[in-house]
């Protein structure tokens, strides 16, 4: 059996900041902050450096992909349009603490967040991102398409429903009443906004990604 691999986080902004060489620990500082900004990475040094820079500098990086995909395959997909916003989401566990988030395609400015809440899913964060998405460019009046990496986030937009397990609870309230206000708003509003599957095999990862993988 492999030996997991040691990680040190870093914590822009929580109820304490630094670098913590644990998770529990890392998680005690993120928990039921508002906005709360952190990161995992390989070596001490590289998170302490982190520390003295900016978060932002930090979450979506995607410089060192190379696809594994064939030139034929590259230039039958092509290349992203830009003229796009893109949304993901994060959970450290499943479930545990997620949040979401919305950013410009090319320039990844971050046009919008939500988290981290106590209790939630990958797939619920991608869901409400991609509502949030939807409504942001309603709201703008704005021709945008949207890009999501989440197949399960474009049933879900499609069917009007969250069909997650999780089961409610106290600790997901937050989550679950913001579940609930996404399906009514798909089923009060309609839209003309393109949703796009984000070709992560030949683009890399989303814009949006939090750079947590």
């Amino acid at each position: 059996m492999s030996k997991k691999k040691k990680k040190y986080y870093t914590v822009w902004k929580g109820h304490r900041v630094g670098v913590f060489d644990t998770w529990k620990d890392c998680k005690a500082q993120i928990k039921d902050y508002q906005g709360a900004q952190y990161k995992s990475f390989a070596t001490f040094d590289a998170a302490k450096k982190a520390l003295n820079g900016s978060y932002k500098d930090y979450i979506g990086t995607n410089k060192k992909f190379k696809s594994e995909l064939s030139a034929e395959q590259l230039k039958k997909i092509g290349l992203p349009n830009y003229n796009s916003i893109s949304v993901d989401a994060a959970s450290s566990g499943n479930p545990g603490i997620m949040e979401y988030r919305g950013v410009e395609t090319k320039s990844k400015k971050q046009l919008f967040i939500q988290g981290p809440f106590a209790e939630g899913t990958n797939n619920i964060g991608e869901f409400l991102a991609l509502v949030h998405g939807l409504s942001f460019l309603k709201k703008h009046n704005s021709d945008l398409l949207i890009y999501t990496d989440s197949k399960t986030a474009m049933s879900w937009v499609r069917k009007k429903i969250c069909n997650s397990k999780l089961e409610r609870n106290a600790k997901n309230k937050p989550v679950y009443d913001l579940v609930d206000r996404a399906v009514l708003w798909l089923n009060n509003n309609t839209y003309k906004t393109t949703i796009v599957k984000w070709e992560t095999k030949a683009w890399g990862e989303i814009p949006a990604d939090f750079g947590r993988k």
